[in-house]
């Protein structure tokens, strides 16, 4: 996948994670547009780099996705790379009384939901491209779940198995939007303070590595310590599981 003179949709760009992959997807010639809730943020973001386009949406709206998809089209009809990386989170652990159902349905609309219906929607657009990508951001917690992030946990895991199944379906159907899974350990984000961030490797390290990935068509992109834990998984599923959870 060539990584300039790209047309990069980021959801959830304006900090943190999406921010150092736009960043560096702008310093590299590709005209990025970033996404999020917030207009101020969003608007402090963009002032920082070159070549992007802020646009407020909602990933989570229908009605701002539908809004989001038509400007798209419209204004920036060479998209040809969609990164989701939007998300939403709760940090607690099961048990009763923890209104899990509340937590868990909106960390699922947002992270997989959400996810499904942009793709579906833009697929049109980037199966006219020469060549194009959808990269899902995932985490670590797809496959090792942890105890305080229980259903973002389970989020992720549903966006890696729908992630594994469009890459093989769009493969079959010979479409030129190859899909990606960005899978990152735990991260210095604001996102992540309450579950540690401070001790995460740096949002830099996440976009370099996808960057490297995307050059190389690495599909399933294990960032950092997630390669390590990955096999340990594949060793043995319930020491990996004791090892992620045995300071949580």
């Amino acid at each position: 996948m060539k990584t300039t003179n790209n047309t990069v949709l980021i959801t959830g760009g304006s900090a943190g994670i999406g921010l150092a992959i736009a960043k560096t997807l702008a310093a590299q010639g590709n005209h990025v547009i970033i996404t999020g809730r917030n207009k101020e943020r969003l608007e402090n973001a963009a002032a920082q780099l070159n070549n992007v386009t802020p646009i407020v949406a909602d990933v989570a709206s229908a009605v701002a996705v539908d809004a989001l998809v038509s400007r798209i089209s419209k204004e920036f009809p060479a998209l040809n790379v969609v990164i989701n990386n939007a998300g939403a989170a709760h940090y607690y652990q099961l048990g009763a009384n923890v209104s899990a159902f509340d937590k868990a349905a909106e960390e699922i609309h947002t992270n997989y939901l959400s996810i499904l219906a942009l793709n579906e929607k833009l697929l049109p657009l980037l199966s006219k491209q020469a060549e194009a990508a959808i990269v899902n951001v995932s985490s670590i917690v797809a496959f090792v779940p942890a105890r305080n992030i229980p259903t973002y946990a389970a989020s992720k895991a549903a966006l890696h198995s729908y992630t594994q199944i469009l890459r093989y379906e769009l493969a079959q159907q010979q479409s030129p939007v190859k899909v990606f899974e960005l899978m990152p350990p735990l991260v210095n984000t604001d996102f992540s303070q309450a579950i540690g961030g401070a001790n995460g490797i740096p949002p830099q390290q996440v976009a370099d590595e996808l960057v490297q990935a995307l050059a190389e068509d690495r599909f399933e992109i294990h960032v950092g310590g997630t390669a390590q834990l990955y096999q340990a998984f594949l060793q043995s599923p319930s020491d990996a599981l004791q090892y992620m959870n045995q300071a949580r």
